[in-house]
């Protein structure tokens, strides 16, 4: 399959976080959560003092080794500054828009399809948003497992452990923004239909 240009990668690499940083404002306004390194930020908010980007920004910081050992410096440098982007993306989203009335089911429908679809983005554009993405994406080109099948698994560990900070109706509708997240990763990034070069 021939690869992406380099140009290509940039434009969706602002384009993937972009779309991100829109579904994560979105569960961000319902005080929901989702899987992966961006749940476990946002979960982080409810216990210290720093903003979503920040804690995002260094929750992952420790794989991009990873990504660096296994799918070469061209991707681990367009994870760092795709969680950058994000990271500076949804902290400032709300200069620019406010939600006077917020329907969480909605936040959670929103968010999950959003999320996903720029991670889908990221993906195929030698990127991702780090953290648990670069561990699933990992494990898919080392056993053939599709990253949503991971993701979901990982998801629901970090959205079950927020029992503690969360009230059910808001954990059950998470869980549901998470489940439309990875849905539209494991219809739409299948090994054996997409293949990227990562070096």
């Amino acid at each position: 399959m021939e690869t992406h240009s380099r140009k290509e990668d940039w434009v969706a690499i602002f384009t993937g976080t972009f779309i991100v940083s829109q579904g994560l404002f979105f569960l961000k306004a319902a005080n929901l959560i989702t899987g992966g390194t961006a749940g476990l930020a946002l979960l982080l908010t409810h216990v210290f003092p720093w903003s979503f980007g920040a804690l995002y920004f260094f929750v992952n910081m420790p794989f991009y080794l990873l990504a660096w050992k296994r799918f070469g410096v061209r991707f681990s440098v367009n994870t760092a500054i795709s969680c950058a982007l994000v990271s500076v993306f949804t902290d400032h989203l709300s200069n620019f828009i406010t939600i006077e009335h917020v329907d969480p089911a909605y936040c959670a429908l929103a968010g999950g399809l959003l999320t996903g679809l720029g991670m889908l983005i990221l993906f195929r554009h030698r990127s991702s948003l780090g953290g648990f993405n670069v561990l699933c994406l990992f494990i898919q080109d080392k056993f053939g497992i599709s990253v949503g099948k991971t993701q979901l698994v990982l998801d629901c560990i970090i959205v079950f452990t927020s029992l503690f900070f969360l009230t059910p109706s808001i954990i059950i509708l998470s869980i549901a923004g998470a489940v439309v997240l990875n849905i539209v990763l494991a219809m739409n990034h299948k090994p054996s239909r997409y293949s990227v070069k990562y070096i």
